[in-house]
């Protein structure tokens, strides 16, 4: 059944309010902001659920405020995409602090995520996606995004309340990098104490020269014992990030 052209023509102005947000997000999202995910896809995943929700979305928006709904939601866009890739920066870091640890950070490459990055953060990162798509995660962000024009109309977010978000879930970016690769700073920290009572009890030693290869063994034999560790954690994130994001949408109504 066709629809009338008067009722397009209504629903045209929340067409186009819904693909705002929707493109942005999608534009940001793990995953479907991937350089290697084609940009038609995204487009027409962006356009297919604005029309989804064009018909159940009601708008109230005065002529006046357009400029200033505009720039709110390109503001929630933004803030709300970063929130959902926050684990995976967590993850490049993580893995960058690793690399510098054990003496890797020389060995970088082009992350079409992330811009140039070590090995071992592209590695953890893989995992990282790929334990993301096996929980369908990327699922749960497209229902989330739905779900907001119910908890947070367009138009209405609180720009204090933006900036607020933007803070607390870049502080938890740092905490979760820190937690990730904890295992191998402990490990690394204590090899360092052990070869330094090493040279101290044998000063002809290079222990410069004898370090470096010790450093990787130990550093890609934790890393390995430790990836049990990393599924079980950025499981548990990922388990979560529902509520996370709906806490991030809670701090932007102000």
């Amino acid at each position: 059944m066709i629809m009338p052209v008067d009722a397009l023509t209504k629903l045209m102005p929340n067409f186009l309010f819904i693909l705002l947000r929707t493109g942005i997000v999608l534009m940001m999202l793990p995953f479907f902001s991937s350089r290697s995910f084609p940009a038609q896809f995204r487009i027409g995943i962006a356009v297919a659920l604005a029309l989804v929700l064009a018909p159940v979305v009601e708008f109230q928006v005065a002529k006046s405020a357009i400029p200033m709904v505009i720039i709110r939601e390109i503001m929630f866009g933004m803030i709300f995409g970063l929130a959902a890739r926050a684990l995976f920066f967590a993850v490049d870091m993580a893995g960058h602090v690793m690399s510098s640890a054990t003496g890797l950070s020389m060995a970088t490459s082009f992350n079409p995520e992330m811009g140039p990055s070590t090995d071992i953060s592209q590695l953890y990162s893989i995992f990282a996606m790929l334990i993301c798509l096996a929980m369908d995660v990327h699922h749960d962000l497209i229902s989330v995004l739905a779900r907001s024009y119910e908890w947070l109309p367009a138009g209405t977010a609180n720009v204090a309340g933006i900036l607020s978000a933007g803070v607390s879930f870049t502080t938890k970016i740092f905490v979760i990098a820190l937690k990730i690769s904890a295992p191998v700073l402990i490990i690394m920290l204590i090899s360092n104490i052990l070869l330094g009572f090493v040279y101290r009890a044998v000063p002809q030693m290079n222990v410069f020269f004898v370090a470096q290869p010790v450093y990787l063994f130990i550093g890609f034999f934790t890393m390995m014992i430790s990836l049990p560790v990393f599924a079980y954690v950025m499981g548990g994130y990922f388990n979560g990030i529902q509520d996370e994001l709906g806490r991030v949408i809670g701090m932007m109504k102000g």
